[in-house]
């Protein structure tokens, strides 16, 4: 699945943000860094997703 990303640079590096997903967002020194640290942040933020959606006793589908 893709997602579309903001990227924000600063001073400091970069800042991502995934708009899709409340509250999913990284960071980096580097462009690179900051989409490789994304990813992860993406696959743990569904992988939770997922977890809570099973204590509830819900689906969680892809759609």
């Amino acid at each position: 699945m893709k997602y579309k990303i903001l990227i924000i640079e600063s001073e400091e590096g970069f800042a991502v943000k995934v708009p899709a997903l409340p509250g999913c967002c990284s960071q980096g020194d580097t462009r690179e860094e900051a989409l490789c640290n994304i990813k992860d942040a993406i696959r743990n933020y569904l992988e939770v997703a997922e977890e809570l959606c099973e204590e509830q006793n819900c689906e969680f589908v892809e759609v």
